[in-house]
């Protein structure tokens, strides 16, 4: 049985194959995609500032196996690790300057949902099952078990334009921490 709150040692490192570099300076398309508040949020409509959505693979749930050779993909390992950490940083990003969080994963809103209840997540979860965003933006994913997954990427949006892209993301729960450290640095400019 897989432990899915922490990283074990050895994960494989991803590297950056520049799958996201055309990110910053992009419009976000103006998607409605299901949260896990209830209701849709449309991504063209985020409002001013900046948000943050982290885009991660797929959350694992106690008592369920991760997909055979999970921990041979790099970057795959992580989002439950990723997940508290934005939960732990949430008030931190809020007042570095984030209007909002967000994560997001083809998963299905009632499986997020699970998630944001037992990990007490302050945020909501958004769920692209159709890989619309991925689409829309030429974001990068992967097969696994049969399975298209995200890539595990970081967008920071302001005024409804990719400002900034994290990618690739490792360690995963070290991560936020590190968006934080952005949004202060750009905080300090300001």
């Amino acid at each position: 049985m897989t432990t899915h709150d922490a990283l074990p040692a050895g994960l494989p490192v991803p590297e950056d194959d520049g799958a996201a570099a055309h990110l910053p300076g992009t419009r976000v398309p103006d998607l409605e995609l299901p949260a896990t508040g209830g209701g849709t949020v449309r991504l063209g409509a985020l409002g001013d500032g900046r948000t943050v959505i982290y885009i991660y693979p797929l959350t694992g749930r106690p008592g369920t196996d991760l997909p055979d050779g999970w921990d041979a993909i790099p970057g795959a390992r992580g989002c439950t690790p990723e997940a508290c950490a934005f939960r732990d940083h949430y008030q931190d990003l809020r007042a570095a300057g984030a209007t909002e969080v967000y994560g997001l994963s083809s998963q299905d809103t009632d499986y997020q949902r699970e998630a944001v209840e037992r990990l007490h997540l302050p945020f909501q979860m958004l769920s692209d099952p159709a890989h619309e965003l991925a689409r829309a933006l030429g974001l990068p994913t992967f097969e696994a078990a049969g399975r298209t997954l995200y890539k595990r990427l970081t967008l920071v949006i302001r005024d409804g334009v990719v400002e900034h892209a994290f990618y690739p993301v490792f360690p995963p729960d070290q991560h936020a921490q590190q968006v934080l450290n952005w949004l202060l640095e750009r905080a300090q400019r300001s």
